[in-house]
């Protein structure tokens, strides 16, 4: 496949409903979806971020990896994950009708249910180089390397602007077509084109599309977004969501919020094998529901 002649990513208002989005998704691997969240969510959840950021060392995650994980996550940006602990509107991003479409139509063809792979604040900071190309999917990577290219969805994110997020600021970089390519490990820096968003726009992306953060080019400025991803609920997702909160802390959520954030238990019927995820070691049982459709 050849990506010579790069397009750039549709964008779809989000009252275009969901059919036009997952047709966009499948022919680039990326969409985005312009207004998705709503502006009292987004300034609730801007004014959170910032607060704790303040406190963050840029630079200080490592995301587990050493040196590989300095270079990954930059010197001069500030990340941190645990957002449900941050402010009650995580819950409002969690329980967001459009993403649950999109996420229900991409991961329910092949688990149960699925949960939160990872939420994370990422503030790009001034004179930070661009992040190198990468697949989320690549997380679960024996699972890529044994299936590609006939690889199914097992994770589906979003990058969500909680304001103006542009090319200078560092707009995320997508191949568009890239999940299609037929060679697992090709990155080339210069196929790929900026995902601007406007506060509430989403880039919904493929795990097996080919992105990174962009460079930042301003002197004084950062770029302020989110990101949020599901993972199919027989993998191991990369942030440890359900340690966060105790038993029954949750209780006063959706049943989708309490699902998403590994607080009710895993069926993988009627799909085989998969595993199980217990939230209580005992007969199989989901204690807010019966099993069935969504997470």
């Amino acid at each position: 496949m050849s990506l010579t002649a790069t397009r750039q990513l549709q964008r779809i208002p989000a009252s275009a409903g969901l059919e036009p989005i997952l047709e966009a998704l499948g022919d680039d691997g990326g969409v985005i979806v312009e207004s998705m969240f709503g502006a009292e969510t987004i300034a609730q959840m801007r004014e959170a971020a910032d607060d704790y950021a303040s406190g963050v060392e840029p630079g200080g995650a490592t995301q587990g990896l050493g040196d590989d994980g300095k270079l990954f996550v930059g010197s001069n940006t500030i990340r941190f994950s645990s957002l449900a602990r941050l402010t009650p509107a995580f819950f409002d991003v969690l329980d967001n009708e459009l993403y649950a479409q999109i996420a229900d139509a991409v991961l329910l063809p092949i688990c149960g249910s699925y949960w939160l792979n990872t939420a994370q604040v990422m503030y790009i900071g001034p004179g930070e180089p661009a992040q190198f190309l990468h697949r989320d999917a690549n997380n679960w990577w024996a699972f890529v390397k044994a299936t590609w290219p006939d690889s199914p969805e097992v994770t589906i994110s979003a990058m969500i602007g909680l304001e103006e997020v542009t090319e200078e600021l560092g707009a995320t970089r997508v191949v568009p077509g890239s999940h299609r390519l037929s060679e697992l490990n090709r990155y080339e820096e210069r196929e790929s084109v900026p995902a601007e968003l406007g506060p509430g726009d989403a880039l919904i992306y493929s795990g097996y599309v080919l992105h990174g953060g962009g460079a930042n080019q301003t002197a004084d400025r950062w770029r302020r977004a989110f990101h949020v991803s599901f993972v199919a609920g027989w993998l191991t997702p990369e942030e440890a969501s359900p340690m966060d909160f105790s038993l029954g802390e949750l209780s006063g959520q959706s049943e989708r919020v309490q699902r998403l954030l590994g607080h009710a238990s895993y069926d993988p019927r009627p799909y085989n094998g998969g595993g199980l995820w217990l939230r209580h070691v005992r007969e199989m049982q989901d204690v807010i529901g019966s099993n069935g459709g969504g997470a």
